[in-house]
Order: structure tokens, then C-alpha cells, then sequence
């Protein structure tokens, strides 16, 4: 089976034979493109071709020989930019280009049958590429927290014998991931690709903004959280790209990156205590 993520950033491809991941790699390595693509709707029909390509390649599998092809985001259950709160005008390419999405593999990899191309809901995706590779047998709690999926930003749940129980989920516009996304716009750096820059800012800072924060972006005690109503401007005014940073920047940064902190350890706990079961563990063994 071929596993392919494409649809919002850092495109990439992985290729299973007989339960076992013989290959994975990321679009850029091949490409030289920093994260793949640009991370907007206009580039969502790109599918990761040469990682692709390389997989079967290096696995020695041709095109011809696929079973299945996993798409990590399932078109039927996604939710409008209305709905979801996304204010972008363009993002119904995403869903367009997400339905067409056999097409352009099978242009961009010769010999794929676009009829074996399977849409896995993106949050399902997440947790099988963490939990089902974990050397424990397939049995454990799994976190999974992003910007979006299909109409969700978050999965709690439980894998037993290999077979997902999807415990929480949070519903759009809320998501930690486009919150801080929100941020790093707000810092005058490029949005679902330079948050890195943020948590290095928030080094700098001091989280003096928390207190504000903490009434609008939380936990709620039932494996979910909110993250509405966080009026940026109001704690910070906007840094343009070419403005260098201040102290001011800084403390923004610091301030979300300590409340979002919390909010995952919120999270995290209230997983561990209704699976009994921890995200990690040493594997009988193992040293």
C-alpha cells in the first residue's frame, strides 16, 4: 500500500509491504522545495510524485502492483470555510482539488490505478502513522492536534489490537494549530510554515499576556478545548515581515506558547486518565 499526504503542506509519501513500512520520504528531499509546495489552497492539487516514485523504487514495487493507495483526507466529510471559520476565500480549491486527487496521482505516477486510491478521514491518518508504527503491538492512547482536518483539529483515542476508538474529537473553528498559525501571521512571519520562528521568539519573551489569554484558550475537561475570541491586535500590535522584532513580539509569543503548552498537558492528562493507558512506554526489551 502507498500512503500519500498532499493536500495542506510538507507533501510526502510512504510505502507498506506486508504490514511493514519498507520507505518513506518527504516531497523536498527531491524536489529542494522548502516544505514541498506553498502551504495555500492553489497548491493543494500537488501530490508528492518523486517521493513516490523513489518508494516504489526503492522497494522494488511497480505502479501496476499497488493494492491500495491512502489518501490522508477524506473529501466527504469536509467541513465549508463558513463552518470551519476559515476565512479564505480560495479554500474551496482544497475540496475540489481533494475530490480530483486520484486523478493527478495517476498523471503524476504512471501505471497507478486511480480506482485503488482510499480516502482516510486526515486525524485517522495522523494516529495510524504514530500508533500502528509504535513497537508495542498496536495498543496504546494516541494524542493527534494539527491545524484542521475534514472538520475537526483534534482525535483523542485508543488503539486496542490495532483498531482505532476515537475517544474526543474537537470541532472547527477551534484548533491550536491555526491559532498558532494565527500568531505567526501576526509576527509578520509566513503562516503553516515559519512557527518554528515563533517558539525560537517566544525563548525571548516573557508570557506576561497569559492571564488574558487563558479565559479564551483552554481546555474544557471532556477532552476538548477553545481557542475563540483571542484578539490578537489587542495584546500586540501586528510586526510587519520587514520590521525587526521587539521585546513586545516576544512576549506574545512567550504568552501563547505557555498557554497552548498547557492546554496540551490538559489534554494529554485528561487522555491518560480515561484510557489507563500511556502514550509511551519502554516495550518489553527495549534499553
Amino acid at each position: 500500500m502507498l500512503g500519500i499526504n498532499a493536500l495542506f503542506h510538507d507533501p510526502a509519501a510512504a510505502l507498506v509491504v506486508d504490514g511493514a513500512v519498507v520507505a518513506a520520504a518527504e516531497e523536498e528531499r527531491f524536489s529542494r522545495r522548502k516544505h514541498g509546495k506553498r502551504p495555500v489552497p492553489f497548491s493543494a492539487w500537488e501530490t508528492p510524485d518523486l517521493a513516490a516514485a523513489w518508494c516504489l523504487r526503492h522497494a522494488g514495487v511497480r505502479p501496476e502492483d499497488l493494492d491500495a493507495v491512502a489518501y490522508s483526507y477524506d473529501p466527504a466529510l469536509h467541513l465549508g470555510p463558513e463552518q470551519a471559520g476559515v476565512h479564505d476565500p480560495w479554500d474551496h480549491l482544497r475540496l475540489t482539488y481533494a475530490e480530483q486527487a486520484p486523478g493527478f496521482l495517476a498523471e503524476g505516477i504512471p501505471g497507478l490505478d486511480p480506482d485503488k486510491v482510499r480516502f482516510v478521514p486526515h486525524h485517522v491518518a495522523h494516529a495510524a502513522s504514530a500508533a500502528l508504527a509504535a513497537p508495542w503491538g498496536g495498543s496504546c492512547a494516541v494524542l493527534v492536534l494539527d491545524g484542521r482536518g475534514e472538520r475537526h483539529s483534534h482525535l483523542a483515542g485508543v488503539y486496542r489490537d490495532g483498531v482505532l476508538e476515537v475517544l474526543a474529537s474537537q470541532q472547527l473553528p477551534h484548533s491550536l494549530g491555526l491559532l498558532y498559525e494565527d500568531v505567526t501571521a501576526h509576527l509578520g512571519f509566513l503562516r503553516s510554515s515559519d512557527e518554528f520562528k515563533v517558539m525560537a521568539l517566544a525563548s525571548y519573551g516573557t508570557p506576561r499576556h497569559a492571564e488574558a489569554l487563558r479565559p479564551l484558550v483552554h481546555a474544557t475537561g471532556d477532552g476538548g478545548f477553545v481557542t475563540a475570541g483571542v484578539d490578537l491586535g489587542a495584546l500586540t500590535k501586528p510586526r510587519h515581515p520587514d520590521e525587526e522584532w521587539t521585546a513586545e513580539h516576544a512576549d506574545l509569543a512567550a504568552s501563547v506558547q505557555l498557554v497552548v503548552e498547557e492546554v496540551l498537558l490538559d489534554l494529554a492528562r485528561w487522555l491518560r486518565e480515561t484510557t489507563g493507558r500511556p502514550g509511551w512506554r519502554w516495550p518489553a526489551g527495549w534499553r
